[in-house]
């Protein structure tokens, strides 16, 4: 019985240097996307840092389901598309309680940004926290329709009517014409 339990301690002990190590080896492998992801969802460098942070050790914490996943980048992904809707949801009842307060609510970009980009990144924080997921993770990061289905965890109709829907309003909020019109087009309308 001595023997049993030795081997079985040994046997945990490789398990989870094993375990470690490829958890290491993704986390190398998918720390800059995912963060990448998370600052794209949150518009915020600071709280992307702490949604990445929080998803790894999320990740971790399941790692034994994470690796068996068919696709374990696209689970960590939801992790992180997960933290990042309960952040906005969070948000949004701070400024609601701040507005009934009476106090002014300020967006401010700290560091020298491109016009351009904090256009797109304040038109990305006005969508719906599912439109702009399937908006970054289909035009961002390239991924197919099935791919962003498996990560959000959605059917793939949804990835195509919310990608479509999200695209539509950024181009509104951004006053760009639509793909395919010209100035005739518009002042028909």
């Amino acid at each position: 019985m001595a023997a049993t339990t030795v081997t079985h301690i040994r046997t945990a002990r490789t398990f989870d240097a094993e375990a470690r190590a490829r958890f290491d080896a993704f986390f190398d492998a998918h720390h800059r996307d995912l963060a990448r992801l998370a600052y794209l969802l949150s518009g915020d460098p600071d709280a992307a840092e702490d949604l990445t942070a929080e998803a790894f050790t999320q990740a971790w914490k399941r790692w034994d389901q994470v690796i068996r996943a068919d696709m374990p980048l696209a689970y960590v992904r939801r992790i992180v598309v997960n933290l990042a809707a309960s952040r906005v949801r969070r948000l949004v009842r701070e400024r609601r309680g701040w507005r009934l307060l009476g106090a002014a609510w300020t967006d401010q970009i700290d560091g020298p940004d491109v016009a351009a980009n904090a256009d797109v990144r304040a038109a990305l924080q006005r969508l719906p926290v599912r439109k702009r997921a399937c908006v970054v993770l289909r035009h961002y990061y390239g991924l197919s329709e099935q791919e962003t289905a498996a990560t959000l965890g959605i059917a793939v109709g949804t990835v195509k009517s919310q990608t479509s829907r999200g695209v539509a309003e950024l181009a509104a909020l951004l006053g760009a014409r639509p793909v395919g019109t010209t100035d005739r087009d518009e002042a028909t309308r």
